[in-house]
């Protein structure tokens, strides 16, 4: 005699499908539909009393706009503070008691590992995909008016992103949010902006002073080798090249002049023009710091007093 066995939920629903549930019945009371004058997209509740996160281009030039939230509530928001260069923004809705995500950590995550992204696409609020990390420490071009350089360490995904998801939620399977929705770059590639220390640092400083402040160079530059007999000398392969420099800016008023090759700024090595780029930050604006370069195969210290960006 055949005995029938009910199956309950939990055993219909494999590991797999677990993981992506728990992420998605956490995380989706945090995320929220916003809508502006020309467009729209995605957030990300991060204090309970109002403050979220999107991406700065979803907001763009906008004081503000409506957020609609799973639970029905419609709040409008007023942009607090916004830096293209990290495509982040932060937004502040106008009642509290909301359900705050909690953030992770990207600098943990692993090539292969599960994640979840929750977000908008096409307006279609609360929509769940999942996938795995397709690649660590991509690097995406960012603009701010004249102004350019490289978001670092990227997260690539192959969870299905589409217009609308940017400034969601890339969460792992613990339902942290490791990332911010950003970019699609094609089918099955999806870029997400990483949560770690660096765009931590950005998120305080557009919560309190409503921007990010950053030390300006003023000069066109690229990576390139050393000359074998300064690398030699430095017991390091790579520097950054003085191509072009901008008159009357930082670069100029210290000396620098093309061809010149950046091997360290305040004593700390420069390998390439991510490095360099980390290291301007807004402390260096107005203070004097010195900055080693190589020319005609000689080492020259330099001092430099940056602007700010």
């Amino acid at each position: 005699m055949a005995v029938l066995r009910l199956v309950s939920d939990d055993d219909a629903l494999d590991a797999y499908s677990q993981a992506v549930t728990y992420v998605a019945e956490r995380l989706s009371p945090s995320v929220a539909n916003l809508r502006v004058r020309r467009g729209g997209g995605s957030g990300v509740v991060v204090t309970a009393d109002g403050y979220m996160l999107t991406s700065a281009h979803v907001v763009d030039r906008s004081r503000g706009g409506q957020a609609s939230f799973a639970d029905g509530r419609e709040l409008p928001f007023e942009v607090v503070g916004r830096d293209p260069l990290s495509d982040l923004a932060v937004i502040r809705a106008a009642e509290g008691g909301l359900v705050a995500a909690q953030l992770g950590d990207a600098e943990r995550l692993r090539v292969g590992q599960l994640v979840v992204a929750i977000g908008n696409p096409h307006g279609f609020a609360g929509s769940v995909t999942a996938g795995v990390v397709s690649a660590l420490g991509r690097a995406l071009p960012a603009q701010a008016g004249a102004a350019s350089r490289l978001i670092e360490n990227v997260i690539q995904t192959d969870a299905a992103l589409n217009p609308g998801n940017s400034g969601g939620a890339l969460a792992d399977s613990r339902g942290s949010v490791v990332g911010i929705n950003t970019a699609v770059a094609g089918v099955g590639l999806g870029l997400a902006v990483p949560i770690n220390e660096a765009t931590r640092r950005i998120v305080g400083a557009l919560m309190t002073e409503g921007k990010f402040r950053r030390a300006y160079l003023g000069a066109a530059l690229g990576a390139r080798p050393l000359p074998p007999r300064v690398a030699r000398a430095l017991g390091r392969r790579g520097c950054v090249e003085i191509v072009d420099v901008v008159a009357g800016r930082p670069a100029d008023r210290a000396g620098l002049r093309a061809g010149d090759l950046i091997v360290a700024l305040d004593r700390t090595p420069v390998e390439d023009v991510t490095a360099l780029q980390r290291l301007m930050t807004g402390d260096l604006v107005g203070v004097p710091v010195t900055l080693t370069i190589a020319r005609d195969a000689r080492i020259v210290d330099l001092e430099l007093v940056a602007d700010e960006l």
